[in-house]
């Protein structure tokens, strides 16, 4: 009979759920789950993602537990990103629904946990190499599918959201439910296989064909919101790696020259507009979208501080089903992050958006300027993906993109956190010096 001192485990079980080898299976599981969650919904409903997602929970909490004698804590998580999940979470006291409120900031938190899991138990060259495996396997899986629909038997799948028109080169949807999803996927994959191969973390032959098929993926996808963001994030690693090459002592001139062209860039966007959103019409995709939010604002007058309380992606019930009744449209976002963020959580839910948002961004940008490695551009270059691909699809507030977000903030607050430099220039308690 067991002594109460006795371990409820043996040694080996122990040792394997504390080992790097559980904890790497365990990020892999994530991001598969993360960017796969329309193909298990498809597949076993949402009682069975819940249950996916629970179950992940619970062998990360196992993990973390095995291998807490590894972390470090202090200063881990980002106060941005505390801010904006603490203000969705007391947005439920006022949400017009507080049970689907409750149930939806659940899975927000859910995810963030996951995310919380993999940037304090990974190394960002880990979390890179997971996220490539992930994503492979799943543009392999969306490919294959596609020529199965739309060569093959030359039918839609209709269960899965692909419309099988591979065999007229697109727009197709792949395991992701839709074109700007799929390409936005294939997106990430891409900025991920890039500095997997520049890394020589995979074989070089597996980087250019990794490479391949995210590019394929992106042009198959036809999204021009995708090519829009693809434009951005080119712009971006040129001059990212063109500020790693100059010299440490003028890189700061470098920096401040980048940041003048982003807010000049702005500025003048914002000034021919009219013009930008005719060129990026693309059909009426883009007139659905300024309808919504125009729809959207007027909705939002009744409550701009504090919005209508936080639902993630849109219920059938008021005041959505208003906004898709009043434009003649069924959306389940609001086409994009920051505007969703102000609805559903008012003028203080967007101001910490843009906060988490931007101080994910400019510290993951200087991080990756004056690192010698070149895996800290992933954290930048995702962060511009996410920020800029937010102006017109809401994917950084769910799923994958708040997975992504969490993971990337996370770790740049890690790697350059002015709480942790507070902390080693204020001496602490001690003798007195003498004088």
């Amino acid at each position: 009979m067991a002594t109460p001192s006795a371990p409820l485990l043996p040694s080996a079980a122990r040792d394997f759920l504390g080992s790097a080898m559980f904890a790497s299976a365990v990020a892999s599981l994530i991001f598969l789950t993360g960017f796969g969650t329309h193909l298990i919904r498809s597949l076993i409903g949402w009682p069975g993602l819940v249950a996916v997602v629970l179950g992940l929970i619970g062998l990360a909490a196992v993990s973390l537990w095995f291998r807490r004698s590894h972390l470090e804590w202090h200063g881990t998580l980002p106060i941005s990103l505390i801010v904006f999940v603490g203000w969705a979470t007391v947005s439920i006291s006022w949400a017009t629904s507080t049970t689907v409120s409750g149930v939806r900031v659940g899975y927000l938190l859910a995810f963030g946990v996951l995310g919380f899991y993999v940037a304090v138990l990974r190394d960002t060259i880990q979390v890179v190499r997971a996220v490539g495996g992930a994503l492979r396997t799943l543009l392999i899986v969306s490919l294959v599918l596609e020529v199965f629909s739309g060569v093959l038997i030359d039918m839609p799948i209709r269960f899965l959201g692909i419309e099988g028109r591979l065999a007229s080169l697109g727009p197709i949807q792949g395991v992701f439910g839709t074109r700007n999803e799929l390409g936005f996927v294939a997106l990430i994959a891409l900025i991920t296989f890039a500095v997997e191969t520049l890394t020589h973390s995979i074989p070089r032959t597996l980087g250019r064909w990794s490479l391949l098929l995210a590019a394929v993926c992106v042009l198959l996808s036809g999204s021009p919101v995708v090519i829009g963001v693809l434009a951005v994030v080119a712009v971006a690693s040129l001059a990212l790696f063109g500020v790693r090459r100059a010299p440490a002592s003028v890189r700061w001139i470098w920096q401040i020259a980048i940041a003048a062209g982003v807010i000049i860039a702005g500025v003048l966007i914002w000034a021919v507009r009219g013009r930008v959103l005719s060129f990026l019409n693309a059909g009426s995709e883009l007139e659905t979208r300024l309808r919504l939010w125009q729809e959207m604002e007027r909705y939002l007058a009744t409550n701009p501080l504090q919005g209508w309380g936080w639902v993630g992606a849109w219920p059938t019930s008021p005041p959505f089903l208003w906004l898709n009744l009043a434009t003649g449209t069924v959306n389940g976002t609001g086409l994009s992050a920051y505007v969703d963020v102000y609805f559903q959580l008012g003028l203080v839910g967007f101001v910490a958006f843009l906060a988490l948002l931007g101080l994910a961004l400019v510290r993951a940008w200087l991080l990756a300027s004056d690192k010698k490695s070149v895996v800290y551009a992933w954290l930048a270059l995702i962060l511009v993906a996410l920020a800029t691909v937010s102006l017109a699809e809401s994917s950084a507030l769910f799923e994958s993109g708040w997975l992504l977000l969490v993971v990337c903030s996370i770790k740049a607050s890690r790697s350059m956190s002015w709480r942790e430099a507070l902390r080693r220039r204020v001496p602490g308690p001690g003798p007195v010096p003498s004088e």
